[in-house]
């Protein structure tokens, strides 16, 4: 297939992209800046320049294309808000496919967003899912709640580090999953026509405590893990004071996910019936622990590697020149 990918230098965009090059697909990136997305040229895909934010540049990057696939969505960083680049520039992107003939669209939103009206990001994830229901397309919603990838910096290198992790005064249990499998499983949608018009779940295979990660952290770089927890009133507390910038308005909207965080209740979803519909193997699914443990290995090795590195280094340094002169006497 002909496929255009939008937001293929996100953690999971790639991920997508990755997978789709090696199953063979023909795979276009629509892309903001083709210097930071070379490495998607490299791998294979054709790049075009563009910006969802701007409706006259999407045409081009929808020629001949069969499948688009939505992965984009504003970072913490960017100059434009989560408005702009969540709700406006997925309107533009919906329209243009629309008024290109493209009959097939997948979505990435949210698990329950449509619970958490007063978090800025769910409210759009949940209105872009109902416009793109109201507009004729082909479409496929697919909502996970958290990538295995950011519990990386999150957890897995304070507590190797020694560095405080820190967390919030809530424990919301929440169904991480490894961004490839979520790429398999997108690609797998494709292939099949029962999942068109339809909202699916896709959520890893256990919930987890803040708590419980740490202690999985600890238990496999056989470190203690310093903890700190934020209360939620400072997090609420910093949301407003993040409201008072312009340039901090992203932050502010992220830091909204405290909301989220303080109801208690999981981000999770039964996946007996999309793994039947789609016909895979749930017991293929990374688990968070085969996922740690096969980063945590991978470092270790490393680190003790570059700790002989140096202890070599330090031998040589011992070893007297044989330039140096001797004492006579």
């Amino acid at each position: 297939m002909k496929l255009l990918i939008v937001g293929a230098t996100g953690t999971l965009g790639r991920q997508i992209a990755r997978f789709a090059l090696d199953q063979g697909h023909q795979v276009r990136c629509l892309v903001r800046s083709q210097r930071k997305a070379s490495f998607l040229k490299e791998w294979g895909a054709e790049l075009v320049g563009g910006d969802i934010c701007k409706p006259e540049t999407i045409p081009p990057a929808l020629e001949n294309i069969e499948v688009v696939i939505d992965a984009a969505t504003a970072r913490a960083t960017d100059s434009l808000s989560i408005k702009q680049v969540d709700w406006e520039g997925k309107v533009n992107l919906i329209k243009a496919v629309k008024e290109a003939g493209i009959n097939r669209y997948i979505f990435f939103s949210l698990l329950n967003a449509e619970k958490y009206p007063n978090v800025p990001l769910m409210e759009i994830k949940r209105c872009t899912e109902q416009y793109l229901a109201e507009s004729g397309l082909n479409y496929t919603i697919l909502r996970p709640c958290g990538f295995m990838q950011g519990l990386i910096n999150q957890y897995a290198v304070p507590v190797l580090d020694n560095q405080s992790v820190w967390i919030s005064g809530e424990s919301t249990p929440i169904a991480y999953m490894d961004t490839q499998d979520i790429a398999k499983l997108t690609l797998r949608v494709l292939e099949v026509p029962e999942t068109e018009k339809r909202t699916l779940p896709v959520v890893g295979t256990k919930a987890w405590k803040p708590e419980e990660i740490i202690a999985l952290c600890e238990k496999l770089s056989e470190r203690e893990a310093k903890i700190s927890r934020v209360p939620l009133g400072l997090l609420r507390f910093m949301r407003q004071i993040t409201r008072l910038f312009q340039w901090t308005y992203n932050i502010s909207d992220r830091l909204a996910f405290a909301e989220v965080l303080a109801t208690g209740q999981p981000l999770d979803a039964p996946m007996e019936e999309v793994y039947q519909l789609l016909g895979l193997d749930p017991k293929q699914t990374t688990t968070l622990e085969s996922y740690l443990q096969d980063y945590y290995t991978r470092i270790m090795k490393k680190l003790k590697e570059l700790d002989y590195e140096k202890k070599q280094k330090e031998a040589k340094k011992k070893k007297r020149s044989p330039f140096k002169s001797k004492n006579v006497g």
